[in-house]
C-alpha cells in the first residue's frame, strides 16, 4: 500500500516496541517517518528527535526541527507511555504524577506543539495508544488503568475540538503486546513462566499481541482512506474485550 505517500509521520516512542513497529508500518506505506524518543541516535534507519515529552520545551524543540527538516507534520501518534503495577494504595503520589504526567500530559504537550502543523494539512490525524485497561477492570493495574481511561476521554474531546480544522483523532487499545516493557515485567515476577502463561491466556486468542498488529491497526485510523473515520477507539486485544470462550 501507498496510502501514506507523501505525508510525514511522527511516532512518539518509536525507538521500540509497539512505536517502532508504527514507524516501519507508515514508512513501508510511503510516509517519511520521524521519531520522538529519549534515547538518541536512530531507530531504524529513522531520524530520532531526543526529547522528554514531560518538558514542554523539548516537546517544541523537537517538533519545531521535525516541522523545518520535512516541511510538514501530517501524523502524529501519540505512542510513547509507561507503565504502573499495584492496587490503588501500591504507588505513592509521586509515582501518580510521574505516570499521568508521561501517559496523559505527555499527549497533550506533543499535540499542541504540533497543531499549527496538524492545521495546515489535507490529511491531518492524530492516533492515541490507549489501552484496554481502560475499560476492563485488570487486576493490579490501578494507576496504569486511570490514565488510559484519561486517554479515551481525551480522544474524544480532541476529536470534537479539532474536527473542523479537518484533523481526525482516533486511538488504538491494545491488549496485552509483547513488548520490551512486558517482557521487563514478567522477569521481575516471582514465577516468569506462569506469569506468562497467565497472560497468554487472559486473551482469548491464546497468545500476546504483536507490535506489528497494533501498527496495522494504528495505520488503518491515521490513512487518508479512512477519511470518515475519527473519534473511535480501535481495539486489538485477541478478543479480550467482548469474548468469553
Amino acid at each position: 500500500m501507498t496510502d501514506f505517500t507523501g505525508l510525514v509521520a511522527v511516532v512518539t516512542g518509536g525507538a521500540s516496541g509497539i512505536g517502532a513497529a508504527v514507524a516501519e508500518e507508515l514508512n513501508r506505506r510511503g510516509a517519511q517517518v520521524a521519531i520522538i524518543d529519549r534515547a538518541p541516535g536512530t531507530a531504524n534507519d529513522f531520524p530520532v528527535e531526543v526529547a522528554d515529552i514531560t518538558s514542554d520545551a523539548e516537546v517544541r524543540a523537537a517538533i519545531a526541527k521535525i516541522g523545518a527538516r520535512f516541511g510538514a507534520i501530517d501524523v502524529l501518534v501519540n505512542n510513547a507511555g509507561i507503565g504502573a503495577a499495584g492496587d490503588v494504595a501500591a504507588n505513592d503520589d509521586d509515582e501518580w504524577h510521574r505516570v499521568w504526567d508521561v501517559n496523559v500530559v505527555g499527549i497533550v504537550r506533543v499535540t499542541r506543539a504540533a497543531l499549527p502543523w496538524l492545521e495546515k494539512s489535507d490529511a491531518a490525524a492524530v492516533v492515541n495508544t490507549a489501552s484496554v485497561a481502560a475499560t476492563n477492570g485488570l487486576p493490579q493495574r490501578a494507576l496504569y488503568s486511570a490514565t488510559k481511561g484519561a486517554v479515551l476521554s481525551l480522544t474524544y474531546a480532541m476529536a470534537a475540538d479539532h474536527l473542523a480544522a479537518g484533523i481526525r483523532v482516533n486511538a488504538v487499545a491494545p491488549g496485552t503486546a509483547d513488548t520490551p516493557w512486558v517482557q521487563r515485567l514478567l522477569a521481575a515476577a516471582d514465577d516468569p513462566a506462569a506469569t506468562a502463561e497467565n497472560l497468554r491466556r487472559r486473551q482469548p486468542l491464546g497468545r500476546l499481541v504483536r507490535a506489528d498488529e497494533v501498527a496495522f491497526a494504528v495505520a488503518h485510523l491515521a490513512s487518508p482512506l479512512a477519511g470518515s473515520t475519527t473519534g473511535t477507539v480501535l481495539t486489538v486485544d485477541g478478543g479480550l474485550t467482548t469474548l468469553r470462550v
